[in-house]
Parts: structure tokens; C-alpha cells; sequence
């Protein structure tokens, strides 16, 4: 048995204001809005929906990051996909921590080896022509900057 991936699409996601809820008894939450983004690539061509998501994330008390994220996106159809995902953040060190975590570097490829980020889209959608996303399963890597978040995305063969 074997594992192909398959490139579908690049990710864009600019991050509001985070929501800072605090320390809880699984870890530090914090809430950041997704005020919007596009999704560009071979399979889906896609603007995210500004205020229609966002990711609940959690600091763990191992130092990694649990990512809970929910976002619509609009098809250049007009067709609307749900997407879900979990995923993970780390870095092995304080500096590489900080370079994931700040979002207001002009380069998203700055420190990108310094830190993990990698998360796992699931699908829904009412539409006829990306209906066949409903069945996918997906994984990605991110990286972080530019007031926001860029992922690329591949299908699981």
C-alpha cells in the first residue's frame, strides 16, 4: 500500500485580531477571526468568506499548538465549500516559536524551517461540480506572515 499526494491548492488567509480567552485546564486559548483569503490552484479557484470562520486555537502545555479551524469559501462558480480542519504547530525552540507565531513579517518564508505546521482539511458542499470533496481527504503544510496564513494543499491518493 502506498500514499500519493496530489497538489490542489494554495491557500491565502488574512487573521484578525486575536481573542485572547486564556489559560483553561486543557491549555491557553486564543480565537483568531479568518477576515478572508483566496484559494488558488489546479482543482478549485475560491475566495474565503471575510467573518465566516476562524481557528480556535489551543497552546498546549507541551508547547505544541492544537489548530481547530473553520472557514466557507465561495467557488469562482458561486458554489459554497465548508471546510474543517485540525493540524499542529512547533517549534523546537523559542525563536522558531516566535517566528510561527508572528504574523507581521513581510515574507512568509522567513523561519519557515524553524517551525512544524501542518493541518488536514475536510470537506462539505451542496455542489454538483465540487461535490467529489466530500469524499477527499487532504493534508497541508503553512507557513506563516504577511498578516496572515499561506498553505499548500494536497489531495490523498
Amino acid at each position: 500500500m502506498t500514499i500519493e499526494l496530489e497538489f490542489m491548492y494554495e491557500v491565502r488567509a488574512e487573521i484578525g485580531t486575536p481573542q485572547i480567552v486564556g489559560k483553561t485546564p486543557a491549555g491557553i486559548r486564543i480565537i483568531f477571526p479568518v477576515l478572508g483569503g483566496t484559494v488558488r490552484g489546479p482543482v478549485l479557484n475560491a475566495e474565503i468568506l471575510p467573518q465566516a470562520g476562524g481557528d480556535w486555537t489551543m497552546l498546549r502545555p507541551d508547547g505544541s499548538t492544537s489548530l481547530d479551524v473553520r472557514t466557507v469559501c465561495k467557488a469562482e462558480n458561486g458554489d459554497l465549500i465548508y471546510c474543517t480542519y485540525g493540524g499542529r504547530m512547533y517549534a523546537d525552540t523559542d525563536e522558531g516559536l516566535a517566528l510561527g507565531a508572528d504574523m507581521s513579517k513581510p515574507d512568509p518564508d522567513v523561519g519557515k524551517d524553524q517551525y512544524y505546521l501542518r493541518i488536514n482539511p475536510l470537506y462539505e458542499t451542496a455542489s454538483e461540480t465540487y461535490g467529489w470533496l466530500n469524499k477527499v481527504v487532504a493534508i497541508g503544510t503553512g507557513q506563516t506572515g504577511a498578516g496572515g496564513l499561506r498553505y499548500q494543499v494536497y489531495q490523498v491518493k
